[in-house]
């Protein structure tokens, strides 16, 4: 798409355009790894347009972080609207003491639609990535701050709004890293390969696995094998 033509979309529509592509070059190559002219040339537009509208790679990069933090809470937020509409079934269980040290109860079932939103999140390219490497940039002054501020921003709904215990937040948004963990590694790749990774797979995404392993065949991986057809 050249520049001419970009301009008669709405700005906002180029802003998201960019941006989606950045995610999914971010999440490919990491901040270091990737360029404004990769970015550029993932999203259609010459490089001087994109800089143009962000004024370089580090605001670009705060850009994905908004916009992969606000879909995250917008993800959860609508899960607890229709959670607490329903009624609030099956609220977490309270958390127990064992020694005098607090200990997470269960989830209940909206730990478990929390849950299943967050991997249906998956499916935008570079999402879980990039919010990953921005987790891991708490010593840059503009990544790590915008990182740090949507990671509490996320604690304090998840204790909030879904009525977890500090240590079910806890253990909740450990989980989450996991799932994020497992995806940088790129082990989907190793499903059915190797057997210590196809266990901790299927334990960790469970009815969402043949989903995961969907989006990293996209993404380049090998084909969904076979044992994971109608997980």
């Amino acid at each position: 798409m050249t520049d001419k033509i970009s301009e008669r979309i709405p700005s906002a529509e180029r802003r998201e355009q960019i941006l989606e592509a950045a995610s999914r070059v971010f999440g490919e190559r990491g901040y270091f790894g990737a360029t404004t002219d990769q970015i550029a040339k993932a999203a259609g537009i010459s490089q001087p347009y994109v800089v143009r509208m962000f004024g370089g790679k580090e605001n670009l990069f705060v850009g994905v972080l908004s916009r992969s933090l606000e879909r995250l809470l917008v993800a959860f937020t609508r899960t607890l609207e229709e959670w607490k509409a329903e009624g609030s079934p099956a609220a977490p269980a309270a958390a127990v003491v064992s020694d005098g040290t607090p200990v997470a109860g269960g989830h209940g079932e909206i730990g478990r639609r929390l849950g299943l939103a967050y991997v249906n999140l998956i499916e935008d390219r570079g999402l879980l990535l990039s919010l990953m490497q921005a987790f891991s940039m708490g010593q840059d002054p503009t990544i790590g701050a915008r990182a740090r501020d949507g990671f509490l921003a996320i604690y304090r709904l998840l204790r909030d709004e879904a009525g977890f215990t500090p240590e079910q937040t806890r253990s909740f948004l450990a989980e989450g890293m996991l799932l994020n963990t497992l995806l940088g590694l790129r082990l989907p790749d190793e499903y059915g390969r190797d057997e210590a990774a196809t266990e901790l797979l299927e334990c960790t995404f469970r009815t969402k696995l043949e989903l995961v392993l969907g989006v990293a065949a996209e993404n380049g991986a090998a084909s969904v094998p076979a044992k994971a057809q109608g997980a």
